[in-house]
């Protein structure tokens, strides 16, 4: 029997973020806990006869958001899309938001009577927000139509001016600790192109007395409230638990988020990262911890390839692909190399199940976790831990 629940959102039906808050919490885990064992039951997936879930708080959690700005009736307005089109929204409140950056949203309107901030904005085709662990700093960029320019300095629109001006109107409690403007297409999304930018190109963000930091737009796990149950379960727990050996191989690495805490119990970690930025944040974290864990440039894939033909085999894998998976390909190629252990973090169970099937004639899963990153939304997160059959 399905237990329905008031939403918390005045937006909820209308907006496209969230669809099950008229869901009871307990529900909505027991939904995707199903979903996730269809998806491996019709892949012919032998999983183990337990899924274990984790959640936390269901309400605001993200650490980031991206939020439309539009001119509705004359006031600059900030929302989402309506459900399945790219119709914009208009929105009071985002209850799935860390409070500081909501408060943060409702702050840049405010300051949108400054002349200079004003520029900035009626060029602004969405903006987005990411807060550190205590929310007590903030990034802001403003994606902008391509043809926006930098004004000179003495003309209304210089970016350190608005600057200024933002960080004077912030909520109690929190720093705007960097700025900037973006060149951005509406049809194709950022083109690569800063415009401006002000105070710091990041923060650090503290998971696990780990300070990681995260260049400004760079990937970074969006539920303040899960990412150390995450790396927990991806690394083991500290102490004599930790998942231990000579060589771990992190694929999809992203700013380390899992790297930095294997390198505390592997002799070498080799970290693989495509993103020429995060890649060269990494290298240089990993190097100060010790020289002989590195962080490679490259495609998981075409590592993969390379490292095939020199027959090295690491004592454990760690892989956080993207949505579509590790792919048939990288899977073949895993299954050569012949890891002892692999942990498989997915967002999308469906390549989850697509990859593990490959992998099966090869690897057992030993446990298989849910862990809710994004309540009230449709998606859910996998760990899945794979040990090689002999």
């Amino acid at each position: 029997m399905t237990t329905h629940t008031t939403p918390r959102c005045p937006h909820f039906g209308t907006c496209g973020g969230c669809q099950r808050q008229d869901l009871a919490y307990d529900e909505q885990l027991q939904i995707k806990r199903e979903r996730l064992a269809h998806l491996l039951h019709d892949a012919n997936v032998v999983a183990p006869g337990e899924i274990t879930v984790h959640s936390a708080a269901p309400y605001e959690y993200r650490n980031r958001i991206r939020l439309r700005i539009v001119r509705v009736e004359g006031a600059l307005r900030m929302g989402y899309n309506l459900p399945g089109t790219t119709d914009f929204l208009p929105i009071t409140t985002c209850p799935i938001a860390a409070p500081a950056l909501w408060k943060t949203a409702e702050s840049l309107l405010t300051a949108a009577k400054d002349r200079d901030v004003l520029y900035w904005l009626n060029s602004a085709a969405e903006v987005e927000l990411f807060c550190d662990s205590t929310q007590s700093r903030v990034l802001l960029t403003i994606f902008c139509t391509p043809r926006t320019k930098a004004p000179a300095i003495s003309q209304p629109g210089n970016f350190a001016a608005a600057f200024t001006a933002l960080q004077a109107h912030m909520p109690p409690g929190t720093t705007l600790a960097g700025a900037a403007a973006e060149a951005f297409d509406t049809r194709t999304g950022p083109t690569g192109r800063t415009l401006a930018e002000a105070g710091a190109p990041g923060l650090n963000y503290t998971v696990l007395d780990e300070t990681y930091w995260i260049t400004r737009g760079g990937f970074f796990q969006i539920n303040r409230f899960l990412i150390e149950t995450l790396v927990r379960l991806v690394c083991g727990n500290s102490g004599n638990t930790a998942r231990s050996g000579v060589l771990a191989w992190d694929l999809y690495a992203g700013v380390g988020l899992f790297s930095r805490v294997l390198a505390r119990s592997f002799v070498q970690v080799t970290a693989v990262e495509s993103n020429p930025t995060a890649a060269r944040d990494l290298r240089n974290a990993l190097g100060k911890i010790n020289p002989q864990h590195v962080a490679i440039e490259s495609t998981t894939l075409g590592f993969l390839e390379r490292v095939v033909l020199q027959r090295e085999r690491p004592d454990l894998v760690v892989l956080d692909p993207p949505r579509a998976g590790a792919g048939l390909a990288a899977c073949a190629l895993l299954a050569r190399i012949a890891p002892q252990t692999m942990v498989y973090v997915s967002c999308d169970p469906t390549t989850l199940a697509r990859d593990l099937a490959a992998l099966q004639p090869h690897y057992r899963i030993t446990a298989l976790h849910l862990v809710d990153l994004f309540p009230q939304t449709s998606h859910l997160e996998t760990v899945a831990v794979l040990e090689r059959i002999h």
